[in-house]
């Protein structure tokens, strides 16, 4: 048998039993997983059509994962910007978001090492998906969420039965008051579980499978705190200390222009996130991280795979959405804002459209119906 990872402190490198439930280091600061091996294509369980297909790659066996069919979202090409592209359409998704990948794998190791009841802060997507999940469970759950939030992700929420707190202020406010709380519940937030990382990295497994056991030249994803990022960092690079891919595809992150601290960072060659930038109201609703709290990993994961980060205008938002949907592509502004990073990357010879790019749109505009309405209204 396989010696188990660890919790890692990427700062000063003390490590934790991941067997243990835990979301920060005694320092208190976010853990990652060590190292995996990775999985080849014949480990595929190819008899699961879910993100479980990949339970090899895992870092702890799951005898009973908590799943609802998460992952083998769609991969289409369409037209976009004068150029084509390839769009992983992951609001397939049970809850309609991405994060059910983390979602799942997250909360079926909680529930296995014996929590009952979990804290989640969010701007939406995050709190619907750990609350189904927890449903799925048997688990209470509790979401903290901005008081601006898109009504109808609140509502899913709550029909999953958790329990809902509504915070004044920013996103960051949230974010601080859930910590506040963490002392008397577990937190298991999306933006801090190292095992939520685990699940998200499946969509780099999946993308894989999906081009023939290759990587694409270059995948280009909406970024708030960076979730994506570091899940496509991780599992590419299993797979390349696999072997099984002969390089690292690029990473490029889009934020608005309003809420950038990742784009701003790698502007500036920084190795951690620039402090005092723009921090204003954004249609992007799901990026507005002011302070992710993996800063340094994302923007190592950036420049590891050869690529950077691009910062979009309110305008080219909301163009994008309009453009995606005359392409019969409903995205969230969230999530449309990749596809306007995708424009931008063409327009200044980043990339090439010789080049295999994958486009990650990561939530249903059907989440944000009431912004879309308001955008069409606003429409010359």
């Amino acid at each position: 048998m396989r010696p188990l990872p660890n919790y890692v402190d990427p700062v000063d490198g003390s490590v934790y039993p991941i067997d243990v439930p835990r979301w920060r280091s005694a320092a208190g600061r976010p853990l990652m997983i060590s190292d995996g091996a990775g999985l080849g294509s014949d480990e595929i369980d190819r008899a699961k059509r879910s993100l479980w297909r990949y339970a090899a790659a895992l870092p702890l066996t799951v005898p009973a994962p908590v799943s609802l069919g998460e992952g083998m979202t769609p991969l289409v090409e369409r037209a976009f910007g004068g150029g084509r592209a390839l769009f992983k359409l992951e609001w397939f998704a049970p809850t309609g978001s991405f994060k059910d990948r983390g979602a799942s794998v997250m909360v079926s190791v909680l529930r296995q090492q014996g929590i009952e009841r979990i804290l989640e802060d969010s701007s939406g997507n995050g709190g619907a998906a750990i609350a189904a999940y927890a449903a799925a469970a048997g688990m209470g759950a509790k979401i903290v969420a901005p008081a601006s939030t898109q009504p109808g992700k609140i509502v899913q929420a709550r029909a999953h039965g958790a329990e809902i707190e509504l915070i004044s202020g920013s996103r960051q406010d949230t974010a601080d008051a859930a910590v506040a709380q963490a002392q008397s519940i577990f937190y298991a937030s999306h933006n801090w579980q190292a095992f939520f990382l685990q699940g998200t990295k499946t969509v780099a497994y999946e993308l894989w499978e999906d081009l023939g056991f290759r990587a694409p030249d270059n995948i280009v994803i909406p970024t708030g705190a960076g979730g994506n990022v570091l899940g496509c960092d991780i599992g590419f690079g299993e797979l390349l200390r696999r072997g099984a891919i002969p390089r690292l595809p690029r990473l490029f992150a889009v934020q608005p222009e309003n809420c950038g601290p990742i784009a701003a960072s790698v502007a500036a060659g920084a190795d951690d996130v620039i402090e005092g930038g723009l921090v204003a109201p954004t249609i992007a609703e799901g990026a507005a991280i002011a302070k992710p709290v993996r800063p340094r990993e994302v923007l190592a994961a950036l420049r590891r795979s050869g690529g950077g980060a691009v910062a979009v205008s309110e305008a080219q938002i909301a163009a994008a959405v309009f453009d995606l949907a005359a392409e019969g592509l409903y995205a969230e502004p969230t999530s449309a804002m990749a596809a306007a990073g995708l424009a931008r990357l063409w327009a200044a010879g980043t990339i090439s459209e010789r080049e295999t790019t994958v486009v990650l749109l990561t939530g249903t505009g059907a989440k944000a119906t009431p912004k879309i309405a308001e955008l069409l209204e606003a429409r010359p």
